[in-house]
């Protein structure tokens, strides 16, 4: 049975995807949050833009890349998932930038860092008002979540796994 762009205000079952929305309450405007029950996308090597419809819900594979990559998130949504997932098959010798649209949309939170080195296991923060980059230097390793916390925040955890310390900045 397919019931198309039908609207349902309960639980809903689907053997194929699943697309949660928030509905603007004066316009109408429909706007997709989250994929659920797709399979994981391959992030290009190369600088990428995301959206909400093809890339939040789902698991986003990053690659070994060849040069450094900057990911643009969309602007935040509420309840909107972004998972990052290092995808290379051995230690990468460039990083994974992963940024917000701007200053004014910055993360809160932070990850844990875990040295290859094996001499430092540590928590790094963003500084919770401005910071809406985060570089993964030459990662061995990384599962990232980046939830939108409103429309203008996301929060953000994880792990990475380097010999550099990931670092969060402003743009």
């Amino acid at each position: 049975m397919n019931m198309g762009t039908t609207t349902f205000s309960g639980a809903v079952r689907s053997e194929s995807t699943f697309k949660a929305i928030s509905k603007n309450a004066t316009t109408g405007a429909i706007t997709e949050v989250s994929t659920y029950g797709a399979g994981p996308i391959s992030l290009s090597d190369g600088n990428q833009t995301l959206n909400n419809a093809d890339h939040s819900g789902r698991v986003l594979l990053v690659p070994d890349g060849g040069q450094d990559n900057t990911y643009t998130l969309p602007a935040p949504i509420a309840g909107s998932v972004f998972k990052f997932v290092y995808a290379g098959g051995a230690a990468d010798a460039t990083d994974a930038i992963i940024v917000t649209p701007g200053n004014s949309n910055f993360y809160i939170g932070g990850v844990t860092f875990l040295d290859t080195d094996g001499n430092e296991v540590s928590s790094v923060f963003s500084d919770g008002n401005s910071n809406s980059s985060i570089q993964l230097n030459v990662p061995a390793g990384f599962e990232v979540t980046i939830i939108g916390k409103d429309s203008t925040n996301y929060h953000i955890f994880g792990n990475v796994t380097s010999t550099t310390a990931p670092a969060f900045a402003d743009q």
